[in-house]
């Protein structure tokens, strides 16, 4: 597992900057005059940092973005990377961005950064999410990238932050990490396992087997699982922060999806290992949460299953009985994780009782032909948990777009012979999936469905991330429960 996220804070001294032998950072703008670290390379380099900044092409950079001066005369440095920020009062969209240009040029060597009285939380926790690599499944993988050295005028004043950013970017590699990986090394099984290993942080983990999850009536979930050889689980990830009732956040975990009996076409099927990013985001989350020791008292649940197609798998046209009670039809076996998250839903509301309740989910295809890669799709009950969570997104970066529900799009999940069918087809069917995930909201708890299946494994660079599993989610979530639901 990705595991570096290793700064190393440093007071503030002109003196070590000749002596840096990998990357340098340093910050200036366009017309106005270099900051102090900026001025010493300037000399050290006869006058190469003014040149570059008073460019065009420096002139032409948005706040953020960077050039970089290869192999500088007068320096040790391999390199000075000179990032345009405005001096006062940076935004913090620009410190993101900032980060992300460091991160992104960061390689095997240390970098440098020459902040000064710049604020670096966001900068180092960017910088750290954007250096990630997924090296676990290579036969000779490569050193993982170098550390953040950080300049600052004040470090211990900064070190309880910059800790905090440390502790958010392990989560979410953590998060990509298991989006990353294969499914026959990541499967059911293996998957409660590195769960359980949580406990040393503070967590209390439970693991119910297949055994425990048939006498509690979790058949919808079971369904799904019954044509694989890997075993369902449920596996409940409790941080008890603060007094008072949870919130509750619920994943959905296939660990891959054939699409079962309604076999998915083989092209592009191999991308399957991600059907189980609501769990890795779920799981990150609560990883987050116990590293900062977050006062706030949250549940995460994670529904593993494998949807195989098998003499033993559910097929088109068969009728379950969810927790709930309510009976479902199968239409189509590949519309799965629905009947994953209504019973994961329900058995979270019925044993926790909590304050509200948050899904997330690689759903629907459609989310996707809806929002593409840059947005997930937020359905909620309540207004105002919608709004919190769509500026929470937005404070992190993090794309989210509301999508409607309403009652007039029941009728293209009403079944024949059940109570409801698990699919309405094509029209609309992003909203379909969260119509029938809201049948097994009860009326009184505010309720966010997340889709995430458009921003969890992107074929390019995305926000805050290279091309692979992205993280989304964690981010955003922790900012929602910092501001929402943590005791101050």
């Amino acid at each position: 597992m990705t595991s570096n996220t290793r700064t190393v804070l440093h007071p503030f001294d002109l003196d070590a900057i000749a002596q840096h032998e990998g990357r340098l950072v340093l910050f200036a703008d366009h017309g106005a005059a270099l900051p102090r670290a900026a001025r010493r390379v300037d000399r050290m380099t006869r006058g190469a940092v003014a040149r570059a900044t008073a460019s065009e092409a420096f002139a032409a950079l948005k706040p953020g973005e960077g050039m970089t001066l290869a192999w500088p005369s007068g320096l040790k440095a391999q390199a000075v990377q000179i990032i345009r920020m405005p001096a006062r009062k940076p935004a913090p969209q620009n410190l993101r961005k900032a980060g992300v240009t460091i991160g992104k040029a960061q390689g095997d060597q240390p970098a440098l950064i020459c902040a000064d009285t710049l604020p670096l939380r966001e900068m180092v926790q960017f910088a750290l999410l954007r250096a990630y690599r997924y090296q676990a499944q290579k036969s000779d993988p490569k050193p993982d990238f170098g550390p953040f050295h950080l300049m600052m005028r004040d470090p211990d004043a900064a070190a309880a932050q910059i800790a905090d950013a440390e502790a958010m970017a392990r989560a979410v590699h953590l998060t990509r990490d298991l989006v990353n990986a294969p499914a026959n090394i990541l499967t059911t099984s293996s998957f409660a396992s590195q769960i359980e290993g949580m406990q040393a942080l503070g967590l209390k983990i439970e693991v119910l087997d297949e055994a425990q999850l048939q006498d509690l009536g979790l058949r919808a979930l079971l369904a799904v699982g019954q044509g694989s050889d890997s075993p369902s689980k449920l596996a409940i990830l409790h941080w008890q922060g603060a007094e008072g009732p949870p919130l509750a956040v619920v994943g959905k975990g296939v660990m891959f999806d054939t699409g079962g009996i309604s076999l998915k076409p083989g092209a592009g099927m191999e991308d399957m290992t991600m059907d189980m990013g609501g769990a890795a985001v779920t799981v990150g989350l609560m990883q987050a949460l116990a590293e900062r020791r977050a006062r706030a008292h949250v549940v995460g649940l994670v529904g593993l299953v494998e949807n195989m197609p098998d003499a033993r798998a559910q097929r088109p046209g068969d009728v379950v009985k969810s927790l709930k009670g309510d009976m479902i039809e199968v239409i189509n076996t590949d519309a799965e994780g629905r009947l994953v998250l209504a019973d994961v839903l329900w058995y979270a509301q019925d044993r926790f009782k909590p304050r509200a309740v948050i899904d997330l989910a690689t759903l629907t295809g459609a989310i996707i032909i809806a929002l593409g890669h840059d947005k997930a799709g937020v359905f909620a009950n309540d207004d105002a948990l919608a709004a919190d969570f769509l500026t929470a997104a937005d404070a992190v970066g993090e794309g989210a777009w509301r999508m409607p529900l309403d009652p007039c799009y029941d009728t293209l999940i009403k079944s024949r012979i059940a109570d409801i069918k698990n699919t309405g087809g094509r029209p609309a069917g992003s909203i379909t999936a969260a119509q029938f995930l809201q049948r097994f909201v009860q009326p009184e708890t505010p309720w966010i469905h997340l889709d995430i299946a458009g921003v969890t494994l992107t074929k390019s660079d995305s926000a805050h991330a290279p091309k692979g599993a992205s993280g989304w989610g964690v981010l955003a979530l922790d900012a929602l429960i910092r501001a929402k639901f943590e005791d101050s």
